[in-house]
């Protein structure tokens, strides 16, 4: 691999990325932003809000997540959802908008798709299980592929296609990759999040054995995505640029990393400076951000409203929208505006 393939070509532009990350989100939105005037918002970011829910709240709080995932991934591997038998419950139930079967050309690509299929239908089933007559049905799904799809949504305000363009994540097997990278972090940050609020020992256990699934999950998407943006850089650019338009969503934290201050998302690649002289002006040189974590090596948490803003694509207050356009089934399910 040559070397100019490891430089940008411009400089680490960071300290602009606090300052231009609220705008991503803005015109893409517009009215189809929808708010929940007077609604209760659950954040779980306090003790206050602890008291509010149940552990079966948040074990429901996963599985409308996990019928997210499960569905879209199960649809680019096989081309197919889950049964019905697996999507009944308290709520509303609805149906999944879109999804279709991705024609790899990548073996390996297609091997991970399927096993992370296998894996997110069984969490559907463990928490289906676990929940009992409490588990929610799963609620209105979009996954589809048009203008105003929530995946176009996501990738029009990251940059990905220009405004009113479709974005297809199973058009291609990085288109894909980068469609799964839209909320595989997100998963991750959200199990962390909820551990500070579960007390029974089983329930810990369940949740934790989740967490590091999800993990794995989101590893393999970065790792994959970074290795193929060694020969296509668009893939790492691309994919820094999800990063950016979440963290536009979730209102950043008190965490500090090398992407800015306020920042708790971080995207695939890193900038070092090269002590590579290659012309005045100061070059950067990329390296690989396979894993998200703080200045102590810890991954990030996210508060359920904050996971919240960034699956509905609303920094506001809101209960519905973007990939559960009919918003999610239980008692946590607003949002509260990003900080």
């Amino acid at each position: 691999m040559t070397e100019s393939v490891h430089l940008i070509e411009a400089l680490d532009a960071r300290v602009e990325r606090r300052n231009d990350r609220r705008d991503f989100f803005k015109n893409a939105l517009g009215a189809a932003a929808i708010t929940a005037a007077g609604a209760t918002a659950l954040s779980m970011s306090s003790a206050a809000a602890a008291q509010s829910v149940s552990e079966a709240d948040i074990l429901n709080f996963a599985l409308n997540l996990e019928y997210l995932e499960a569905q879209f991934y199960s649809y680019a591997a096989y081309g197919t959802g889950l049964d019905n038998a697996l999507l009944t419950g308290t709520g509303q139930q609805g149906a999944v908008r879109g999804g279709r079967r991705v024609n790899f050309t990548d073996p390996i690509v297609a091997q991970y798709a399927r096993e992370i299929a296998q894996d997110e239908i069984a969490h559907v089933r463990f928490l289906r299980t676990a929940l009992g007559t409490s588990a929610v049905s799963q609620p209105v799904i979009d996954v589809s592929v048009s203008p105003t799809s929530a995946f176009s949504v996501a990738a029009q305000a990251a940059g990905l296609v220009p405004a009113g363009t479709a974005f297809d994540p199973y058009a291609t097997d990085e288109a894909f990759l980068l469609g799964a990278f839209i909320f595989e972090d997100v998963g991750v940050t959200a199990y962390k999040g909820a551990a500070r609020f579960l007390s029974t020992p089983a329930t810990l256990e369940a949740a934790a054995g989740l967490l590091a699934v999800e993990a794995y999950h989101a590893a393999i998407v970065r790792t994959t995505l970074y290795g193929k943006g060694i020969d296509t850089p668009s893939l790492r650019t691309s994919a820094d640029a999800i990063s950016r338009a979440r963290d536009s969503l979730d209102g950043g934290g008190a965490n500090t990393t090398i992407f800015g201050a306020n920042d708790i998302d971080q995207g695939i690649s890193s900038y070092q400076a090269t002590p590579i002289n290659l012309s005045a002006t100061q070059a950067a040189v990329t390296v690989s951000n396979i894993v998200p974590l703080d200045a102590d090596g810890v991954a990030y948490s996210r508060s359920a409203s904050q996971v919240l803003n960034i699956v509905y694509l609303n920094g506001g207050a809101a209960s519905a929208g973007g990939f559960y356009p009919s918003g999610m089934n239980g008692n946590i399910r607003t949002s509260v505006a990003a900080g």
